[in-house]
């Protein structure tokens, strides 16, 4: 299968493009760097040159492919609306190049677009928040609207992925404790993050592709939540800080525009996908991989 894959040189989707080559797929990344499209040529992909945001170029570019995944997302906080926005149409644009067909769409989400309303960890069938609520769930609206005139959409939410050099949000966290001079989690550090080895997103990806159902919304969760206690119990003994509770009304003066994060409970369970797709999480924990990473990197 020709797999057409957006963000192809970041972190997760670099790891994607690599498992599919391993598995036999000819892969087109699209890069907009010379850097992008080099390592992309070494990895044995083909590469396609362009900005995800041109929108005929990336309509040229998912015409030809057998499958699209698209992982490809700015998630600068500063404009977080405008990218979210942006990354509508580039759905649909690469929505309306398969339409009338077959060929699969993957689309990269978030589980923290599902809340729990009763503190259980939010499943697959669980509903996304609209983007009045949260900006990035334009996204899912998107696909939601490719899922309605029959496209063959999938979507992938995807927690906290992480190897040693990566945590996702978690590296603000280490930002922080070390601006702050010490690790602080909000009243008991109960709240949770669900989490996954960047390899297991990879492959859970390609089984997607190969194997998901059309409509379907799949969760690679390995880990259902890891406290920010136990993140922060982590985060402190790497870099020799003290750990310590604040109330909800410090978290601001802390954590600064990651406060409410901080304070969200976000389990998310993956049962149904590994059930559905036979997919069985092999790589380190959350909490092994920041023991082992080089913080003074991060």
């Amino acid at each position: 299968m020709q797999v057409f894959v957006t963000g192809a040189t970041g972190f997760v989707g670099s790891f994607v493009v690599s498992d599919l080559i391993s598995a036999g797929h000819e892969v087109v990344g699209l890069s907009r760097s010379d850097a992008g499209a080099e390592a992309l040529v070494r990895a044995g992909a083909k590469v396609f040159r362009s900005d995800v945001n041109d929108l005929d170029r990336l309509r040229n570019a998912a015409e030809a492919a057998d499958g699209i995944i698209h992982t490809a997302f700015n998630h600068d906080a500063s404009d977080l609306k405008q990218h979210s926005e942006n990354d509508r149409k580039v759905i649909a644009t690469l929505g309306a190049a398969l339409a009338g067909t077959d060929r699969p769409l993957i689309i990269a989400s978030g589980t923290g677009l599902v809340q729990s309303a009763t503190g259980q960890p939010v499943r697959e069938t669980d509903a996304h928040a609209t983007s009045a609520v949260f900006p990035r769930a334009a996204s899912e609206e998107a696909a939601d609207a490719l899922i309605d005139q029959g496209g063959n959409i999938m979507v992938m939410r995807l927690p906290q992925v992480h190897d040693t050099r990566r945590q996702g949000r978690i590296r603000w966290h280490i930002q922080i404790a070390r601006e702050q001079g010490r690790v602080a989690y909000v009243g008991e550090g109960r709240n949770r993050v669900p989490a996954v080895h960047v390899s297991d997103a990879a492959r859970l990806f390609r089984r997607a592709l190969e194997k998901g159902e059309a409509g379907a919304r799949y969760h690679a969760v390995a880990e259902e939540g890891v406290t920010l206690r136990e993140i922060a119990e982590v985060i402190g003994a790497r870099l020799r800080l003290p750990v310590e509770s604040i109330t909800p009304e410090e978290a601001p003066d802390y954590y600064g525009w990651l406060a409410q994060l901080a304070t969200l409970d976000l389990p998310a369970s993956g049962a149904l996908t590994q059930q559905q797709l036979d997919w069985v999480p092999t790589g380190p924990d959350l909490l092994t991989d920041l023991r082992e990473t080089d913080h003074d990197a991060t």
